[in-house]
């Protein structure tokens, strides 16, 4: 709607206010009409226009009191033509010539607005940009927080699975225990069962004989010269060995000697991996020990320790001394590359196969194909990090395929990566004491 501008005579009409009539009113004694005396007795009408287009009216100059006072000095109520550049403010000319404004610079008050809402324009578009980071931060973060809630769930899923099968495992061996001591009380209660019957007819049948040759004795003749002396002689009872429950056999070491069968039953991994450095197409298992590619991408959050470029995935710990030693199983993949990484991700050592061709390589432009004859299923990681010596090896024809020797400054970690959907790649479980200790000392 477009605005109107009202003067004073748009608002000269026959029509009088409420409080000037009242006054009239009041004056006269009685209610008539101020032009033509007439007495009235019903209240006057309203006119609602006349009202509107008063406030209106007054509106508009409010507004233009405003806006003169915005643009008028406050000190010598001169118009503002000028822009202090060492002050940053509008002022007049008057403020120009004075000592608070002495050797400074201005410039129009046009131009100030032409630049100032240039310099607006950038900060403006800059807050955009900082807003839009912000609120994919947030996006992040929110993320973030509904993945860290489904991992502690999952998590928890699998420590109480894993625990379940650890009570399995010892109520089994329980059972088995309980049960061999029942069965060693059975037997050996059963023949103490058939010693005490035997035992209990050889007491009665010497009681019995007791009683008849002391009856033949009272009875004063010969009769017991006739009875035969042998047929008395019995011998005496023995006891046998081992007739108690063998405790010892059942409690001696009994917590070690289950742990120890438990273990049996138990894979050493040496190696696992963090789903927390794992790229968006990867998948890591469960048990932590596999890791596969798939096409379609996985929401996760982007946290630092994210692979976002590369389809990898980095184990759980690193190695900063000693010796260590992995195998990893390829199978039939066709695009797979695994080694070590530094700590601050700076250079990979890694064996990796692509395009039929096997290649080790620092940086992917350095990495002429490998001679390899027979192709691998399985290859061994062996690490020797105080002599800075990364060797792979194939454990199934014993066989070397390569060597880095590099100077090892900071923590290194296992590093994998597959560009194949075909099956997982596979960080196989080893016997902790005894990990091929004699390869590692031939190769490293």
């Amino acid at each position: 709607m477009t605005s109107r501008s009202f003067s004073e005579k748009d608002l000269i009409c026959p029509v009088i206010c409420r409080y000037c009539l009242q006054r009239f009113w009041e004056k006269q004694g009685h209610k008539a009409c101020p032009l033509c005396r007439r007495r009235v007795s019903k209240e006057p009408p309203l006119n609602l226009n006349l009202r509107n287009l008063c406030e209106a009216y007054q509106e508009e100059r409010r507004l233009k009191s405003s806006i003169g006072d915005e643009n008028v000095c406050s000190l010598h109520k001169e118009k503002l033509r000028l822009f202090c550049l060492d002050d940053q403010q509008a002022v007049c000319l008057v403020c120009r010539d004075s000592r608070k404004h002495t050797n400074h610079k201005f410039c129009p008050i046009d131009e100030a607005l032409v630049d100032n809402k240039e310099k607006l324009q950038d900060l403006l578009n800059h807050l955009q940009e900082k807003l839009t980071k912000f609120e994919a931060f947030k996006q992040n973060l929110d993320k973030s927080a509904k993945h860290i809630k489904a991992q502690a769930q999952c998590t928890e899923k699998q420590i109480k699975e894993e625990f379940e099968k650890l009570h399995q495992l010892l109520h089994d061996e329980e059972v088995i225990r309980i049960t061999a001591l029942r069965e060693e009380e059975k037997q050996k209660s059963q023949k103490m069962i058939d010693r005490i019957e035997e035992t209990s007819k050889q007491i009665v049948y010497l009681t019995r004989t007791i009683r008849d040759i002391e009856e033949q004795m009272k009875a004063g003749d010969d009769s017991f010269l006739r009875v035969p002396m042998s047929q008395h002689g019995l011998s005496d009872p023995e006891n046998v060995s081992e007739t108690l429950i063998d405790v010892p056999k059942h409690l001696s070491n009994l917590k070690f000697t289950v742990l120890q069968k438990m273990q049996e039953y138990m894979k050493y991994t040496p190696v696992s991996l963090d789903p927390n450095t794992a790229h968006s197409n990867l998948v890591v298992s469960d048990d932590l020990t596999s890791v596969r590619f798939r096409d379609e991408e996985k929401l996760l959050p982007d946290n630092l320790e994210r692979f976002d470029t590369r389809e990898c995935v980095l184990a759980s710990e690193g190695f900063d001394s000693g010796l260590h030693c992995w195998d990893v199983e390829v199978g039939d993949l066709t695009n797979w590359t695994f080694g070590v990484m530094t700590e601050s991700d700076s250079c990979p050592w890694v064996l990796g196969y692509a395009s039929g061709e096997y290649y080790a390589f620092i940086t992917p432009e350095q990495s002429p194909p490998l001679a390899v004859k027979n192709k691998l299923q399985k290859i061994r990681v062996q690490l020797n990090y105080e002599k800075g010596k990364l060797s792979f090896t194939d454990p199934l024809n014993n066989t070397y395929i390569h060597t880095f020797t590099q100077k090892f400054t900071e923590k290194v970690f296992p590093w994998f990566g597959v560009r194949c959907d075909i099956s997982p790649l596979l960080i196989l479980p080893c016997n902790k004491s005894n990990q091929n200790t004699e390869t590692l000392r031939h190769y490293l």
